[in-house]
């Protein structure tokens, strides 16, 4: 059985196409600036080189009329039929408290995927053009939408309401959702795995740390808590997001002259870590500028790392102890620093690090000392694989 899988943005579209009996992906790619000047798709095979096709994609059906002749094309093709595409999974971030669980795509679905636009302004309307475009080049072809937020929806009320008029919650859905659910889900079951333990006996700690970042407490296999909240702006200190500050820092900056839309800006868009350092988004600039003695640098660093944990100690107590604490994402996966920095300020929970196995082995790993009492892991995440196994799991609902 084959799955497309699809996670589309407002002006991109990544995609693979995976091999569910061998979880093998035949073929991956993105295409670029959709309805923009200079579009782009790339197209890559597993084994061959990557094939980069210039043409003019007015919408994201263009770019899949694209991806679907390379999957065809007899010189580089992974597949001789369209036929042989049995599923398609699609990534899409909000899921409001209606989806607790991925879902089989029908009108009803697509009608809520539009209500929930008003809370992933930036996200779902990207997704529905997905959505639609393989509507119709595939109408034949089961569609599944898998969630950000479905595994978030086991955290209790207590964790997940905000302690303002609880109108705010039964009339307009305010409360906390919780993201990178796929992620999350992922790698506590690849820890599980490595623990040689079953999840629903397990207290993890996953730290998904990349441009965006969050860290979610995960009990007996289920979300109990998460760092992000009503929307992916809350929470620790990411590559251009504020994370959490104090809201009345609001209405203060909106005193000064700045409008709301500009605020609204200036946290999500320029903020983090580029706001603090002034130097970059992207960690590695940082901790080469924090490296050259840059104060600004080194103060970034260091405040990304209290956000995270101290956030890890908070789970830890809401959970009453951990077991695992898991590295993913582009910089938990990749700074050793950063990792060290973080496990140092956890000493008191009995996290204690490999310093060999946390900077020089590669691949999925323990990186604490043998006789550690809590186990740390570094898991490259695959959230694509993620959407496919639940793509599979729900065609037939």
């Amino acid at each position: 059985m084959k799955v497309l899988v699809i996670n589309a943005g407002s002006s991109s579209l990544k995609y693979q196409l995976i091999d569910m009996e061998t979880e093998e992906v035949l073929a991956k790619g993105l295409a670029e600036r959709i309805g923009i000047d200079g579009s782009q798709v790339t197209y890559q095979p597993e084994g061959k080189d990557k094939i980069v096709i210039k043409e003019e994609l007015k919408d994201h059906g263009d770019a899949l009329n694209i991806i679907i002749k390379e999957l065809l094309d007899e010189e580089v093709g992974v597949i001789d039929d369209i036929t042989e595409i049995d599923a398609v999974g699609h990534r899409t971030v909000h899921g409001g408290e209606e989806f607790k669980d991925s879902v089989k795509i029908d009108g009803d679905v697509i009608e809520k995927l539009e209500e929930y636009s008003e809370l992933a302004p930036l996200h779902n309307p990207a997704n529905l053009m997905g959505i639609r475009a393989m509507q119709e080049l595939l109408p034949e072809v089961p569609e599944v939408a898998v969630f950000d937020t479905a595994f978030h929806s086991t955290m209790p009320d207590y964790a997940f309401i905000y302690s303002i008029p609880y109108e705010f919650y039964t009339d307009y859905s305010v409360r906390k959702y919780g993201f990178h659910g796929t992620s999350h889900k992922y790698v506590a079951i690849e820890a599980a795995k490595m623990l040689g333990k079953p999840l629903d006996e397990l207290k993890i700690i996953t730290c998904h740390l990349g441009n965006g970042s969050s860290v979610c407490a995960i009990k007996n296999g289920k979300s109990i808590d998460t760092s992000m909240g009503f929307t992916p702006l809350a929470g620790l200190v990411m590559g251009t997001r504020s994370g959490d500050i104090d809201p009345s820092i609001l209405f203060y900056i909106n005193s000064k002259g700045y409008s709301m839309d500009q605020i609204n800006k200036i946290l999500n868009n320029e903020s983090g870590a580029l706001g603090i350092s002034g130097v970059s988004s992207d960690f590695r600039d940082i901790e080469a500028a924090a490296n050259e003695g840059n104060q600004r640098a080194i103060l970034t660093l260091r405040k990304f790392c209290y956000s995270i944990y101290t956030t890890i100690g908070s789970y830890a107590a809401a959970m009453d102890g951990v077991d695992c604490i898991v590295f993913t994402g582009g910089i938990g996966e990749n700074s050793a620093l950063d990792r060290g920095q973080i496990c140092k300020n956890l000493s008191f929970m009995g996290v204690e690090l490999d310093h060999d196995a946390n900077w020089f082995e590669k691949g999925n790993r323990f990186i604490n000392v043998p006789d550690g009492k809590v186990k740390v892991a570094v898991i490259a995440t695959n959230e694509e694989l993620m959407i496919a196994r639940d793509t599979i799991e729900h065609i037939n609902d």
